[in-house]
């Protein structure tokens, strides 16, 4: 691995937002969405680009031969180029990085306050919504991982109620902790309103139910949910949405917070609401038998259609 700085973030006080790069189109528009949150965050920039295998193992077999200078990062080169041309004032250090790109990056990003990435890296299928890569990052990623896909509105890079509000999609009993401190902190940084989305299943329906094979286990139907019942479920759901979110509400006053309450498919509303959104941010907080933590079902289904970036945000470890 090797680094190439213009300005020192080794001695910034706060933890760096770091990108993924590889020079295709969907990696420089996570590039300028990590330019922008590093500026509201007030945190430096780095720029990480894993080589590609034939560059490192032509780098190898030089090395093994004779000593000679570091083979340069012509991508990285390039990617140089475009963020000097920006004209920021951000500490910003350019890292060339070998090994896999599902294991480099997250080493990369241990200690940071985000890993952003592009929906699909150089050479990704033009009808993927989410390459593999970006995919794995959201299960393994030391931080909270930022995709952006590739059709994301130009208004997300943008300061102010400009850039569309934070969509939070909240679960009362599982959503954990960090993952709602991380929407009311990033609706903070970028001056924008916070919406909290809690979706509820209601109950079945009579003519939904599955007739029983035999009269001798047939069961009375349930009674027509009636819209007082429905109401009274919502008013339920209201209140554990309130109680669950008045702590971080009272750490961040200064956030506009818009409760949502409503029956329906998570999933499917999120993705709708991140029409107009800046950020969809969600928890991973699945675990797998053997205890690694896995993308839920949500989670998944939103960095697959969602018109925003989102931002998948681990659990603290235990």
């Amino acid at each position: 691995m090797s680094a190439s700085p213009t300005n020192d973030v080794s001695t910034a006080s706060e933890p760096p937002v770091v990108v993924g790069v590889d020079g295709s189109e969907h990696s420089l528009l996570a590039l300028e969405w990590a330019l922008s949150a590093a500026t509201h965050l007030g945190s430096p920039l780095v720029v990480a680009h894993v080589r590609s295998d034939a560059l490192q193992l032509g780098a190898a077999r030089i090395a093994s031969l004779r000593p000679s200078p570091e083979l340069p990062d012509t991508v990285l080169a390039a990617v140089r180029t475009v963020v000097e041309e920006r004209g920021h004032a951000l500490p910003v250090r350019y890292e060339s990085l070998d090994g896999s790109v599902t294991d480099a990056l997250p080493a990369a990003a241990r200690g940071a306050r985000l890993l952003v990435t592009g929906s699909r890296g150089r050479g990704g299928f033009a009808s993927l919504l989410l390459g593999s890569t970006s995919r794995t990052l959201a299960a393994t990623a030391p931080c909270p991982l930022v995709v952006v896909p590739h059709e994301a509105r130009t208004a997300a890079l943008e300061d102010g109620v400009e850039a569309g509000r934070v969509l939070l999609g909240l679960h009362t009993e599982e959503t954990p902790d960090e993952v709602v401190a991380f929407a009311f902190e990033t609706a903070h940084h970028r001056g924008v309103p916070l919406e909290a989305v809690t979706a509820f299943r209601l109950p079945p329906q009579p003519g939904a139910l599955v007739v029983a094979p035999s009269p001798a286990l047939q069961v009375p139907p349930p009674l027509p949910l009636s819209d007082d019942m429905e109401e009274q479920l919502v008013r339920e759901a209201s209140l554990e949405q309130e109680e669950r979110l008045r702590p971080f509400a009272a750490r961040r006053p200064e956030v506009d917070l818009v409760p949502v309450v409503v029956p329906g498919d998570a999933a499917g509303l999120l993705v709708e609401g991140s029409r107009d959104a800046g950020l969809l941010v969600v928890g991973r907080h699945h675990r797998h038998r053997f205890g690694s933590l896995l993308v839920g079902s949500v989670a998944h289904a939103v960095l697959h259609h969602a018109h925003c970036p989102v931002a998948v945000v681990p659990p603290a470890a235990r």
